[in-house]
Protein backbone atom coordinates (compact mmCIF):
# COMPACT_ATOMS: atom_id res chain seq x y z
CA UNK A 1 0.00 0.00 0.00
CA UNK A 2 1.16 3.61 -0.96
CA UNK A 3 0.89 5.62 2.11
CA UNK A 4 0.96 9.84 1.80
CA UNK A 5 3.67 11.41 3.53
CA UNK A 6 2.62 12.82 7.27
CA UNK A 7 2.78 16.54 6.19
CA UNK A 8 0.39 16.26 3.82
CA UNK A 9 -2.28 14.57 6.01
CA UNK A 10 -2.42 17.38 8.29
CA UNK A 11 -4.19 19.55 5.18
CA UNK A 12 -7.83 20.10 5.31
CA UNK A 13 -10.18 18.17 3.22
CA UNK A 14 -11.59 20.92 0.63
CA UNK A 15 -14.25 18.38 -1.30
CA UNK A 16 -17.26 16.96 0.17
CA UNK A 17 -18.24 13.88 0.04
CA UNK A 18 -21.98 13.30 -1.82
CA UNK A 19 -22.30 9.29 -1.66
CA UNK A 20 -24.15 9.54 1.58
CA UNK A 21 -26.52 12.13 -0.16
CA UNK A 22 -26.70 10.20 -3.49
CA UNK A 23 -27.48 6.89 -1.41
CA UNK A 24 -30.34 8.04 0.43
CA UNK A 25 -31.74 10.02 -2.94
CA UNK A 26 -31.73 6.66 -4.04
CA UNK A 27 -33.34 5.20 -0.99
CA UNK A 28 -35.80 7.03 -1.06
CA UNK A 29 -36.82 7.29 -4.85
CA UNK A 30 -37.15 3.36 -4.45
CA UNK A 31 -39.75 4.07 -1.24
CA UNK A 32 -41.66 6.20 -3.80
CA UNK A 33 -41.31 4.01 -6.63
CA UNK A 34 -42.89 0.89 -4.36
CA UNK A 35 -45.89 3.08 -2.72
CA UNK A 36 -46.98 4.91 -5.49
CA UNK A 37 -48.61 2.13 -7.33
CA UNK A 38 -50.45 1.66 -3.94
CA UNK A 39 -51.95 4.92 -3.73
CA UNK A 40 -53.75 4.75 -7.19
CA UNK A 41 -55.55 1.28 -6.45
CA UNK A 42 -58.86 1.82 -6.03
CA UNK A 43 -62.29 -0.13 -5.45
CA UNK A 44 -64.69 0.14 -8.47
CA UNK A 45 -68.35 0.36 -7.25
CA UNK A 46 -71.40 0.89 -8.95
CA UNK A 47 -73.32 3.01 -6.64
CA UNK A 48 -77.21 3.43 -6.22
CA UNK A 49 -79.09 6.08 -8.19
CA UNK A 50 -81.12 8.08 -5.89
CA UNK A 51 -83.34 11.05 -6.01
CA UNK A 52 -82.52 14.62 -4.98
CA UNK A 53 -83.78 15.85 -1.66
CA UNK A 54 -84.43 18.74 0.24
CA UNK A 55 -83.06 19.70 3.32
CA UNK A 56 -85.36 19.00 6.62
CA UNK A 57 -86.88 22.42 7.83
CA UNK A 58 -86.47 21.11 11.32
CA UNK A 59 -82.82 21.37 11.08
CA UNK A 60 -82.04 24.58 9.23
CA UNK A 61 -79.71 26.76 11.36
CA UNK A 62 -81.62 30.16 12.86
CA UNK A 63 -80.77 33.01 11.44
CA UNK A 64 -79.61 35.52 13.68
CA UNK A 65 -78.67 38.99 12.08
CA UNK A 66 -77.62 42.57 13.74
CA UNK A 67 -78.35 45.62 10.71
CA UNK A 68 -75.47 48.75 11.19
CA UNK A 69 -78.01 50.81 13.28
CA UNK A 70 -77.91 47.95 15.56
CA UNK A 71 -81.71 46.17 14.54
CA UNK A 72 -81.20 42.57 15.84
CA UNK A 73 -83.58 39.73 13.66
CA UNK A 74 -83.60 36.50 14.59
CA UNK A 75 -85.35 34.51 11.31
CA UNK A 76 -86.01 37.95 9.77
CA UNK A 77 -88.25 38.74 12.58
CA UNK A 78 -87.41 42.17 14.66
CA UNK A 79 -86.14 41.41 18.33
CA UNK A 80 -87.44 44.32 21.15
CA UNK A 81 -84.30 44.00 22.96
CA UNK A 82 -81.77 41.28 24.22
CA UNK A 83 -83.48 39.87 26.86
CA UNK A 84 -86.45 39.25 24.19
CA UNK A 85 -83.93 37.54 22.11
CA UNK A 86 -82.80 35.12 24.79
CA UNK A 87 -86.05 34.36 25.46
CA UNK A 88 -87.13 33.40 21.63
CA UNK A 89 -83.75 31.29 21.29
CA UNK A 90 -84.04 29.55 24.77
CA UNK A 91 -87.90 28.42 23.16
CA UNK A 92 -85.94 27.15 19.64
CA UNK A 93 -83.61 25.60 21.86
CA UNK A 94 -86.62 23.61 23.72
CA UNK A 95 -87.65 22.64 20.74
CA UNK A 96 -84.47 21.40 18.84
CA UNK A 97 -81.44 21.08 21.32
CA UNK A 98 -79.17 20.22 18.85
CA UNK A 99 -79.85 24.04 16.83
CA UNK A 100 -77.39 25.46 15.22
CA UNK A 101 -76.67 29.87 14.39
CA UNK A 102 -75.72 31.72 11.62
CA UNK A 103 -75.21 35.23 12.64
CA UNK A 104 -74.90 37.67 10.04
CA UNK A 105 -73.45 41.30 11.36
CA UNK A 106 -72.73 44.22 9.22
CA UNK A 107 -69.38 45.66 8.59
CA UNK A 108 -70.58 48.98 9.88
CA UNK A 109 -72.05 47.59 13.56
CA UNK A 110 -70.17 48.43 16.79
CA UNK A 111 -68.40 45.39 17.71
CA UNK A 112 -69.71 45.56 20.92
CA UNK A 113 -73.27 45.34 20.01
CA UNK A 114 -72.15 42.43 18.37
CA UNK A 115 -70.65 40.92 21.36
CA UNK A 116 -73.32 41.50 23.35
CA UNK A 117 -75.71 39.85 20.98
CA UNK A 118 -72.73 36.61 20.98
CA UNK A 119 -72.89 36.58 24.78
CA UNK A 120 -76.81 37.07 24.89
CA UNK A 121 -76.48 33.21 22.66
CA UNK A 122 -74.22 31.77 24.88
CA UNK A 123 -76.29 32.31 27.76
CA UNK A 124 -79.53 31.14 26.03
CA UNK A 125 -77.67 27.86 25.59
CA UNK A 126 -76.84 27.56 22.37
CA UNK A 127 -73.10 26.09 21.63
CA UNK A 128 -73.11 26.09 17.50
CA UNK A 129 -72.60 29.57 16.29
CA UNK A 130 -71.03 30.17 12.92
CA UNK A 131 -70.36 33.56 10.98
CA UNK A 132 -71.47 34.31 7.99
CA UNK A 133 -69.64 36.34 5.31
CA UNK A 134 -70.18 37.90 2.38
CA UNK A 135 -67.65 38.79 -0.33
CA UNK A 136 -67.85 41.99 -2.30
Amino acid sequence: MAFKPQSESDEAMSEINVTPLVDVMLVLVIILLVTAPLLTQSVHVTLPKTAETTADVKDQPLQLGVDAQGTITLNKLPQADLSALETALKNELLQNPEIGLHLYADQDVVYAKVAEVMATVQHAGIAKIAFVTVEQ
